[in-house]
This record gives C-alpha cells, structure tokens and sequence, in this order.
C-alpha cells in the first residue's frame, strides 16, 4: 500500500471540529451568539461612542421613532432602546451563563461521586435527583422567587440591594437545575470506572478523589458540554418569564425579560418596543439549543466526517 493510501492520523479535537464544522446551523449560532456576548460586553463603548446614557430619563422624548441619534428609538421614559438592549443582553446572558455552569457544577459532582461509589449512596443521591425533576419546575420557581428577603433574615442593606435579584435568581435556577447533568455524569461514570485505566490507577494506589477528578471527569466531559450548552437557553427562557412576571430582575436593572415586562402595557401604540427584547430571547435560546445539538454530533464517536481515505 502506498504512503498516498494511508489515511492521515487525526487528533480528537480535530475531529471534534471536523463534526461541529459539518453543523452548519451550529456554526452559524456560535458566530451569532459570539457577536451578540461582543455587543453586549461591549455597551459602555458604544454609549461612549453615542454621547448618550442609557439610564438617562427624557420624558419629552419619549417614544421617538429611530433616528441618528437613537438608532431604534426611544422607549417609555426617553431612555435609548438601543443602550438598553445591550445592558439587557449584559444581564440575561450573565444570568443564563453563571447558573447554567453552577447548577453544571452540582450536577457533575454528584453525578460523579453517585456514579463511582454506587451502592445505597447512589440511591440516595439518584432519588434526590428523581424528586427534584419532578417538581413543577416553573410554578417552583415562582415561589422561591416571591419569598421576601427580609423575611428570609437578611440584612436590610443587601435584601434592598439592586443586584440582589440578579443572584438570587442565579442561586435558585442552581439549586433545582443539576438534575439533568447529574444523571448523565453519573451513566458516564458508571461505565468508564469498569474501564482499563481506571483499573489500572486503582491498582498504583491512586485515592477515589483524585481517580475521579484526573481519568474519569475529563472522559466524561462531551455530555457536561453539551448538557450545559442546552441549558443555557432554557435559563435565559427562565429568567425572561420571571421578570416578565415581576419576580426576576428588578428595575433599575435592564434584562431583556423585564423590557418585556415594560412594554407589555404598549403592545398595540409600540409594538417594537416588545418586539426587539422579544425577538433577541428567541433568537439566543434558538441558537444556545442549535449550539448544543452541534455539539452533541460533534463529540459522538459514531458520527463521521469525510477525510483522506475514507470515513474517520
């Protein structure tokens, strides 16, 4: 056979890219959802770079119709739609972001610990699981949303906090969304500690902690990938109907749900002023769950992707 014959070694994240790549509606809500975190990260720059304020209340020029100084208008106070969608996106997309990796984290170390040592911990940690999924995730969340803080014992400086409902739906969306990442750790667990390497480190002494954090985390990374990603858009979904509900994000604080929330009493005299919030919700939860399903091809070794000398 001759050297032109033999197909080319490929390493794994190349061929993790050569699967994603094939994606072509993956790709193209990584290039959206990437532009969109860059406006966004980028919002005290443009309202620099417009001589405006986003906050700034002009009640005489309220409801102005898009012009060069407002490029989408102005909604019901006269502050900048524009200024305010990118401040918005600053926070939904922090939002989706944090307590889609947090309640990751949970989920993955519990997956993890249920899944190598097994047994009645196992149970018990699976049972939890079970109960938590199947609470009524929306009507739970509205609860433990409209819980008042000072109620709760917390000091009146951080309970009237602006930023308080910011972490607080964070730490709530965390505390009941691990669920689905634990289960999917833990059926990876389960089968890589039967494998080779894992009896082998087992055999040199190594401790069940640092099996679990050096040969059986990193094998198990594709489903956590994917699991988060998917996640994300149904947090930004979340927190979108909470404010819309008046139980999220609280004004002063922009969120592309609570500008939803703003305009709803609009709706027929400034549709736009719903359509715009409205439309980067579907548009980021559309492509988090493209990005996910791109990703899930991407790293199933059964997938294939055409190269020199065949399938790989």
């Amino acid at each position: 056979m001759s050297a032109a014959a033999i197909p080319e070694s490929v390493s794994p994240s190349r061929l993790v890219w050569r699967r994603f790549r094939r994606h072509h509606l993956a790709v193209a809500s990584l290039v959206l959802l990437t532009l969109l975190a860059l406006a966004a990260l980028a919002a005290p720059l443009i309202e620099r770079a417009l001589g405006l304020d986003a906050e700034a209340v002009n009640l005489f020029g309220r409801f102005a119709p898009a012009s060069a100084d407002h490029w989408l208008g102005t909604d019901e106070l006269g502050r900048d739609v524009l200024l305010r969608l990118l401040y918005g996106g600053r926070v939904s997309l922090f939002v989706g972001l944090v307590a889609a990796l947090a309640a990751a984290s949970i989920g993955t170390v519990v997956g993890l610990v249920a899944g190598y040592i097994g047994g009645r911990f196992d149970a018990v940690l699976m049972r939890l699981a079970d109960g938590v999924l199947s609470l009524p995730m929306l009507p739970l969340l509205i609860v433990l949303a409209a819980l008042d803080p000072v109620k709760l014992g917390l000091p009146d400086a951080i309970a009237q906090s602006e930023s308080l409902s910011l972490y607080r739906i964070i730490f709530i969306i965390a505390l009941v969304g691990w669920t689905t990442t634990a289960r999917l750790v833990r059926g990876a667990t389960l089968s890589l500690r039967e494998r080779a390497f894992v009896e082998a480190a087992v055999a040199q002494g190594a401790s069940s902690l640092r099996i679990m954090a050096r040969h059986i985390l990193p094998n198990a990374i594709s489903p956590i990938l994917v699991a988060t990603t998917l996640s994300v858009g149904n947090v930004i979904l979340l927190e979108s109907v909470l404010s819309f509900l008046g139980l999220g994000i609280q004004p002063p604080v922009a969120s592309w749900g609570a500008m939803l929330t703003n305009a709803q009493e609009m709706i027929w005299e400034q549709p736009l002023l719903a359509i715009y919030p409205g439309l980067l919700i579907f548009l980021t939860v559309i492509a988090f769950n493209f990005l996910g399903d791109g990703l899930q091809d991407a790293f199933d070794p059964r997938s294939t992707v055409p190269g020199r000398g065949g399938s790989l």
